[in-house]
């Protein structure tokens, strides 16, 4: 069995001439290739492989990440025409302070103004105290001179997330976002799905599990701060939904160096019953029995009509 993520599902947004999002119509056109070539893993099914520590068969699990209004808008009608059943993972951050993960605020510089733009000014707001010490070898190996729009998003992403000490990203982020929105775009009313949403997609069928509170990497978190970080968002969680069934949660960016042996430890001793990282395989029995929290997902885009327009 494979599971499949997504994040951003959506006709073609105005105003965001370089956003990257899958197009709900390729989105469909996915949903379509996966029935004829693999089928869908009924919930039931997929329960019982967790149960069992057995893949059951070749079938597609859908998961979602970042709790888009997308997701309610547009996945949970498409999954329902279908009786389809997906996991929705959710960062809890923006609930207590009505604020746009900063995750999400660079999607949207990235997507209004492109990353030529964003990486040079990026580069003049950058000074040597504001890069890890671990990654400064890295930093200096990049190329910044690349006539490249999407390298050039990487590239910014790149630093943002992984090369800039953690203390100095949302600063940075809030330069950006004052220079090129005056500080507007920052709410997150009507970017997320609402509290009440999140109880629907449960009472809808759908799974709901955490993806942590701030979206930071848990690789760059003290194991308190990690702790904090799953035990808080399950709280919100079980608040807003009266209680989730079981525990699922899955790694923010994802990656196997964005978490660590103690994220996997802490999740076991929250009563995570399974979580999931980006790898592009297969669940197998071994993955089930061995690493529940650390279980990997194919992105969309490693399938036909999974890629950015």
């Amino acid at each position: 069995m494979k599971a499949i993520m997504y994040h951003y599902v959506r006709p073609e947004p105005k105003g965001l001439p370089y956003f990257r999002y899958l197009h709900l119509d390729d989105f469909r056109s996915q949903l379509d290739l996966f029935e004829r070539e693999h089928g869908f893993l009924s919930r039931k099914d997929f329960i019982q492989a967790l149960d069992s520590g057995e893949p059951a068969g070749p079938g597609v699990v859908l998961t979602f990440d970042d709790a888009f209004a997308d997701h309610f808008d547009y996945v949970l009608p498409e999954l329902r025409r279908r009786g389809l059943w997906g996991i929705f993972y959710i960062p809890t951050g923006m609930y207590q302070n009505g604020a746009l993960l900063d995750v999400h605020r660079l999607h949207l510089l990235l997507g209004a103004f492109g990353g030529d733009a964003i990486l040079a000014s990026l580069n003049n707001i950058l000074s040597p105290e504001m890069l890890s010490q671990s990654h400064v070898e890295e930093f200096r190996s990049l190329a910044f001179d690349r006539q490249d729009n999407e390298a050039n998003a990487a590239e910014v992403k790149l630093i943002l997330n992984y090369f800039v000490s953690q203390e100095y990203g949302k600063k940075i982020i809030d330069q950006l976002m004052h220079k090129y929105f005056n500080g507007t775009r920052s709410e997150a009313e009507n970017f997320y799905v609402s509290s009440k949403q999140i109880n629907t997609l449960q009472e809808s069928g759908m799974i709901v599990g955490s993806h942590a509170v701030s979206h930071r990497m848990f690789s760059q978190l003290s194991v308190a701060d990690q702790a904090r970080e799953i035990q808080n968002s399950f709280d919100f969680l079980d608040s807003v939904t009266g209680g989730l069934e079981f525990r699922t949660f899955c790694f923010p960016y994802g990656g196997s160096d964005s978490f660590n042996s103690e994220s996997e430890r802490l999740l076991d001793e929250a009563g995570c019953s399974f979580s999931f990282k980006v790898e592009p395989r297969n669940i197998t029995a071994e993955d089930l029995t061995e690493r529940r929290q650390a279980l990997p997902r194919f992105d969309c885009n490693r399938f036909r009509y999974g890629q950015v327009r």
